[in-house]
């Protein structure tokens, strides 16, 4: 149990001075008014403390003793360095208390003004400067078993490391200082290693290891809490009684003095028997007023405890909020462009005029890349909140690789690029994995070396390491001629929002892409590697161990064999709410002779299938009303067998079973490219025409 007796130091230091005086005993008067400057220190009364400190000073320069010297230099230099317009007569305190320890052999006291003062420089950021104290340090305690200094010289070394971004070095002294803080149970000095050892691992990517760091800073800082609690009560506490007490040390002078005068003059008895009386009720009011402010500063107390946890109930509220928002923008922005990414398509292929191609080029490539910003920051929040999952489904890496290169043929042309694909022979045509996840991974990589790169050569290699028991591991490789990244960015351009400056380029994107490939990679388990020298391009590379398909499969396109013209009824019911949706996809089906006809809402679009015949159903998911999977389920009342696909601009992990399970047949989110809009649509019709055949 700690004791806080503020008011019995002071009495006991200003009677050591009474007593110390008589006798003209500096050491004993240098000791008094230390003590009272360390009492006042605690108080947080820093005027005090350092009147009392300078007092001890000049009667530690009159005894000149090295020890005292040190000492009083060093705690005048604590008092000046916690003020920052005093920092520097602060320092000049520390490096005499340094020249004054010099002569002694206690390690202890050589070694706390040099800790004092390359702490001082940490907290100013000023990494070089506190080294070489810390340096001395060590060397002085190399064989002073005192776990005290040991475990808060490593959390110092742990916050340079990591100030000069020395992850590994850094994290090897921050669990050195726990485990010795831990092991002699030093609560103050386990909270400042956790909390440094945290925000290291925070700093480097490595939220899991920074979240348990927080757990056992905040178990350890609760425990520092109560104590530090105990320290603040009794310290309020003791700022009144000090009060009371200097004005009853005054009033005992003065009752002395009349004491003497009584024994002196005996006509004065009663003048002073009055005044005592009177200050006696003064010392009771005095008595009332802290025994209510006392009673206030509890109740504070306790209003700030539930401000705190009403704070934490908010914080986790707008948590909460924040996911729902995200969820809300990815249906707001994407229906706009889809309209915008639709009509500009459109444009493109019936435009005859050279001059429009530019700008409708531009126009495209910008809205395409408004989607791919919203996507990015969806994907991060969706990451943060561990709601991305793999899944396992059969895809042709040839074909997607591909199709990678193609999406950036109006991008490459901007900065006068070549992408190149080099696929070795060995690779299995079919795999089984995550085919979109490892299509954001790709095309993030290859859009940062087209964006950093001109007049260059941007390639993408992939190539098969093994094959064993149906598992293959591929060897991808995304590199380019362009920049390149200075070592000492290498590590910090995998943080969210971190860019390099570079003053040539005129667009700097958002710094999400690259966090995203690394966090994409964790769920495959896998990392990337970088391999970049400045002004000679950069290499991405990393693996990823995929399942072998046992079959090839094949998916009907328009103008195959498998699927003709004659086969399947081309006659398709648009159900969508919004008009511009309504004629974009109207526009883009009519191009490929289909006959279309659009219902605004559920309720019309249930009539027109009782009605008519159709090849399939594109339905809008989201609708007033009648809402697409409502309708759905009542059209599957009297129709089970036409495909209805769902079109929706939210993200399909978000809803997918529920999307199903409302009898859908497939799902094409919105904004979506012409070929996978086709690819999805002639899959069904041929599902339609083979359950027929059977």
């Amino acid at each position: 149990m700690y004791e806080y007796e503020y008011s019995k130091a002071i009495d006991y230091s200003l009677r050591l001075i009474q007593l110390a005086e008589k006798k003209e005993d500096y050491y004993n008067l240098y000791h008094g008014y230390n003590n009272l400057g360390i009492t006042y220190d605690e108080l947080l009364d820093s005027v005090r403390a350092r009147q009392n400190y300078e007092k001890a000073l000049k009667y530690a320069e009159l005894v000149n003793n090295d020890t005292l010297l040190w000492w009083a230099y060093n705690n005048l230099g604590n008092i000046f360095t916690s003020n920052k317009n005093t920092i520097e007569q602060g320092f000049a305190y520390y490096d005499k208390a340094i020249a004054a320890a010099s002569h002694l052999n206690d390690p202890d006291s050589r070694a706390t003004p040099l800790l004092n003062k390359g702490w001082t420089y940490l907290d100013l950021k000023k990494y070089d400067e506190a080294y070489p104290y810390l340096l001395k340090v060590e060397k002085i305690i190399e064989d002073y078993n005192d776990p005290f200094i040991h475990t808060q010289l490593a959390s110092l070394f742990g916050m340079y490391h990591s100030g000069k971004n020395n992850y590994e070095t850094a994290k090897d002294y921050f669990e050195e200082a726990i485990r010795i803080a831990e092991k002699d149970s030093l609560i103050y000095d386990a909270v400042t290693a956790y909390d440094g050892y945290a925000k290291l691992q925070f700093k480097n990517g490595k939220f899991e290891e920074a979240y348990k760091a927080l757990e056992k800073y905040v178990k350890y800082d609760a425990l520092l809490f109560e104590k530090e609690k105990l320290r603040q009560m009794e310290a309020a506490q003791a700022r009144f009684e000090t009060q009371q007490y200097r004005e009853n040390l005054e009033t005992a002078k003065r009752e002395q003095q009349y004491k003497d005068q009584v024994i002196e003059k005996s006509e004065q008895i009663t003048a002073i028997m009055l005044i005592s009386i009177t200050l006696m009720l003064l010392f009771i009011l005095l008595l009332v007023k802290n025994n209510r402010s006392r009673k206030k500063l509890i109740w504070e107390l306790k209003e700030k405890n539930n401000e705190l946890f009403r704070a934490k109930e908010e914080a986790e509220r707008l948590s909460h909020l924040k996911s729902r928002f995200f969820s809300t923008v990815s249906h707001e922005l994407r229906t706009p462009l889809y309209g915008v990414v639709g009509l500009t398509s459109l444009l493109l292929e019936d435009n005859n005029d050279k001059k429009l191609e530019s700008d409708l080029k531009s126009l495209k490539f910008s809205a395409d890349y408004l989607l791919a910003l919203i996507n990015d920051v969806l994907q991060m929040n969706k990451m943060e909140s561990r709601l991305v999952a793999l899944e396992n489904t059969p895809f042709n890496i040839y074909g997607l690789m591909k199709g990678i290169v193609k999406s950036f043929e109006f991008t490459r042309h901007q900065n006068n690029n070549t992408v190149e694909l080099q696929l070795s022979d060995n690779i299995p045509h079919k795999l089984i994995g995550d085919s979109v996840r490892l299509s954001q991974i790709i095309m993030n990589l290859v859009g940062n070396g087209v964006k950093f790169t001109e007049r260059g050569k941007v390639w993408i290699k992939a190539d098969c390491k093994s094959c064993e028991n149906g598992k293959c591991l591929i060897y991808f490789e995304v590199g380019d001629t362009g920049m390149g990244i200075p070592e000492n960015k290498q590590q910090e351009i995998f943080e969210e929002f971190s860019q390099l400056q570079a003053n040539n380029y005129s667009y700097q994107g958002t710094g999400l892409g690259l966090p995203i490939v690394k966090n994409l990679l964790k769920l495959f388990g896998s990392e990337i590697y970088l391999k970049s020298k400045e002004g000679e391009g950069s290499v991405f590379s990393f693996e990823i161990l995929f399942e072998q398909a046992e079959a090839e499969e094949s998916l009907a396109e328009p103008g195959t064999s498998e699927v003709s013209e004659e086969s399947v009824l081309k006659k398709a019911l648009i159900v969508d709410d919004n008009r511009i949706n309504q004629v974009v996809t109207r526009r883009i089906l009519e191009k490929r002779h289909f006959e279309c006809k659009v219902a605004g809402d559920g309720y019309e679009a249930i009539e027109i299938l009782k009605n008519e015949k159709f090849g399939l159903v594109l339905m809008d998911v989201n609708m007033p009303g009648l809402s697409g999977m409502e309708t759905t389920k009542r059209i599957r009342e009297f129709n089970s067998s036409i495909p209805v696909i769902a079109l929706t601009a939210v993200e399909i992990q978000e809803m997918r079973d529920e999307i199903m399970i409302s009898g859908m047949s497939d799902i094409i989110v919105k904004p979506y490219d012409i070929p996978t809009f086709f690819s999805t649509i002639y899959r069904n019709l041929k599902l339609t025409v083979d359950s027929e055949a059977e």
